[in-house]
């Protein structure tokens, strides 16, 4: 890009962040929590920003970068965020750069040349560069206005990503002249998490926001699927040519459901760790270049992958925590246009996370104690992600007081809340279960309390007298199944909790008490067969009505947003670059419904900023003033 098209905003001090936000990014106002963080920012105060992906946390940094004097330091953590980033911004017409482990020596010197002559605005780098001789040299004898973290949740061990070179970051701005205003930006972060954010990072005085958890574009659907190959061909052929990821725990699944779906004519690329290097980046190019529209994959696979346009996430099988789950299905609707996440769940799903945890390799820098508890943590988000797949209330809900947050009323936006159930009262079946725990003296597993309840006759019961018991065969009229359910939702309740052992024993909970109260309710959800809202449930499964094409575009404004999808295509491989850097479906959605006629009117188009109306402007005109 030549040096003629790019404007330098440091030069420009009479540019307002409103001025910056439309010129360079399109858009004419901030989102939730955005301008309280720039503000803050620009006041010269530190800020912590938790918001959802999706919610614009670059934007939050990247505004004020235009707008203090000095260069702006992003440390993030992977080469392909870091690489999507500086791509958006040089499109948008700001100069930037990024310094990894991807780059050359030769083109590393290039980079700080370039930054010391004052080209940058914005330099990213990986955490484990900041204490390298070259960039301490750099930063010396540069004006260093703001820092930001990015993934901040890395800097804690307690975090799912956990990345010791985020533990340099204190110490490198420490080691600076003057120290300048930090800001670090996460998208999910329990308590424990923030709590380390803001004491490991060093802010000082910071300003917290922390603007909720909820993405209302999402749409939340847990299956019991028994041929999840069978489910997973179904849905993604629903889906067409909508681009999805479909995420699996092992990396032979990996395998077996990519080769399943190519061999069904589907584009699909596959990533793994066991792959090579360069297999893996070429496949995750062809993904993000829209060449294979389907991505399965591990966990290896998508933080910071800014791809704008995935409509869909799958879950293959049951990660293994919270935290993991909503991050990795978050990676769906990040232009916020409808999307869909679909996790397919299997009791195997639970052993086999289980046995991954217990085989777990634990970090050198730690204590016995330590990796004791981290182990203890990461059963208890299993017990957490479990519920969230047998619960039969609000997925949304559930999701959100996870992490903490108050909630009121269903979302209507999720499988349970769109499927008809009726409630049973379990009050006694619960008492009766609780009263059988109590005489086994809280020793034993599910397996045993449900035996002893069936009045079993298998050896283990006969043998340890459980015939005797009081509660034996109280309860024979009911399956095994209905009542490992009951279980689950007393566990929910916290009238029973399950330990951490090998073999888990079944405990009272502290809440079991509430069941001696004679007013006491427990009620339990069960499906309907046939439900009410059947033609609303598959509305929200079938994938056709969820896509843009359907839910926001008439007929006529679909062929439209076609035609601009090919042209954006055309326009991204002219310029090496994916085709939702060149325009998000968002901002080819609004151009198909107010079909602009002129420039001027183009400017109106969310997310159409000033560069972006000079370079492709005329042409993407041309195919709407032929609608």
């Amino acid at each position: 890009m030549n040096q003629n098209q790019h404007h330098n905003p440091s030069n420009d001090k009479q540019h307002d962040k409103y001025t910056i936000l439309k010129q360079y990014f399109g858009y004419d106002a901030f989102r939730e929590g955005q301008e309280e963080l720039i503000d803050r920012m620009l006041s010269g105060q530190d800020v912590l920003g938790i918001m959802p992906t999706g919610a614009g946390k670059s934007i939050c940094y990247q505004v004020p970068a235009l707008l203090l004097d000095g260069i702006t330091v992003v440390i993030s953590p992977l080469i392909s965020l870091m690489k999507d980033q500086v791509s958006s911004l040089n499109q948008a017409g700001v100069h930037a750069a990024y310094i990894n482990s991807s780059l050359t020596e030769n083109q590393i010197a290039k980079a700080f040349d370039n930054a010391e002559k004052g080209t940058y605005k914005i330099i990213y780098i990986a955490p484990e560069r900041l204490d390298t001789p070259r960039f301490l040299h750099f930063v010396e004898n540069a004006r260093i206005s703001l820092v930001a973290v990015d993934e901040a949740h890395c800097v804690s061990q307690w975090g799912q990503d956990f990345r010791p070179g985020y533990l340099n970051i204190a110490p490198f701005v420490e080691k600076l002249k003057k120290r300048p205003v930090m800001c670090a930006f996460t998208a999910t972060a329990t308590k424990e998490v923030k709590e380390d954010i803001l004491c490991i990072l060093g802010l000082s005085n910071p300003y917290v926001k922390v603007t909720g958890f909820d993405r209302k574009n999402l749409y939340f659907a847990v299956k019991h699927a028994k041929d999840k190959k069978a489910e997973t061909l179904r849905y993604v052929s629903e889906h067409g040519n909508q681009c999805g990821i479909i995420y699996c725990s092992t990396r032979n699944s990996v395998e077996e459901v990519c080769e399943m779906l190519c061999a069904n004519g589907i584009a699909a690329a596959k990533y793994h760790a066991g792959m090579g290097n360069a297999e893996r980046a070429a496949n995750q190019e062809d993904f993000i270049y829209d060449v294979k529209t389907v991505m399965v994959a591990t966990n290896a696979f998508g933080m910071g992958i800014d791809k704008s346009n995935v409509r869909y996430v799958l879950h293959y099988n049951m990660p293994q925590s919270m935290e993991n789950y909503y991050q990795e299905a978050g990676r769906a609707g990040r232009d916020g246009e409808n999307a869909e996440c679909m996790l397919l769940y299997g009791p195997k799903d639970v052993v086999t996370n289980r046995l991954l945890i217990e085989n777990k390799e634990s970090k050198k820098e730690l204590t016995r104690e330590e990796t004791e508890a981290i182990r203890e943590r990461d059963m208890k988000r299993l017990r957490d992600m479990t519920y969230y797949c047998a619960t039969k209330d609000c997925l949304r809900n559930y999701i959100l007081k996870y992490f903490g947050e108050n909630v009121h009323g269903e979302c209507g936006n999720c499988s349970n809340c769109l499927t008809d159930y009726e409630q049973h009262d379990i009050t006694e079946l619960a008492r009766k279960i609780v009263n059988c725990v109590y005489e086994i003296r809280q020793r034993f597993g599910i397996n045993i309390v449900v035996g002893i309840l069936r009045g079993s006759k298998a050896e283990r019961i006969l043998s340890n007298h459980f015939d005797k018991l009081k509660t034996y065969g109280t309860l024979t009229e009911y399956a095994e199944s209905t009542l490992r359910q009951v279980i689950d939702t007393l566990i929910w309740e916290n009238i029973l909790y399950q330990t951490d052992d090998d073999y888990p024993i079944l405990k009272l909970g502290s809440d079991y008490l509430r069941l001696k109260d004679n007013d006491a309710h427990i009620c339990m959800k069960s499906e309907i067969r046939h439900a009410k809202n059947t033609k609303t449930v598959s509305k929200s499964l079938s994938g056709k009505n969820t896509t843009l094409s359907r839910s926001n575009l008439t007929d006529t404004q679909y062929q439209c947003f076609e035609k601009l999808r090919a042209l954006r295509t055309e326009i991204a491989r002219e310029e090496h670059v994916p085709p939702y850097i060149v325009f998000s479906d968002k901002t080819l959605v609004d151009m198909c419904i107010r079909l602009p006629k002129t420039l001027q009117e183009m400017l109106n188009v969310n997310g159409v900023g000033e560069n972006k109306l000079e370079k492709y402007g005329e042409r993407f005109l041309e195919v709407l003033q032929n609608q």
